[in-house]
């Protein structure tokens, strides 16, 4: 959750850096940044996911072994 708070922060600066940039550009890069901040989002969201299911998994397994 740290990584996805610190890349959150920085995909924010970011954006205010790109949106500064210039007027006639605004919309094509603020278009951009949102695509990619997006795509970033769903990528740590996915890796924080299998982390999760990786972790259940070793614990089921740890709970099998002393329930037997």
């Amino acid at each position: 959750m740290k990584i996805a708070a610190e890349t959150n922060i920085t995909i924010t600066e970011i954006k205010e850096m790109i949106l500064k940039a210039g007027i006639n550009n605004r919309t094509t890069n603020a278009m951009n940044i949102l695509g990619i901040s997006e795509n970033l989002w769903y990528l740590i969201q996915s890796n924080i996911n299998d982390r999760v299911y990786q972790i259940q998994r070793m614990l089921a397994d740890e709970l099998n072994v002393y329930s037997g």
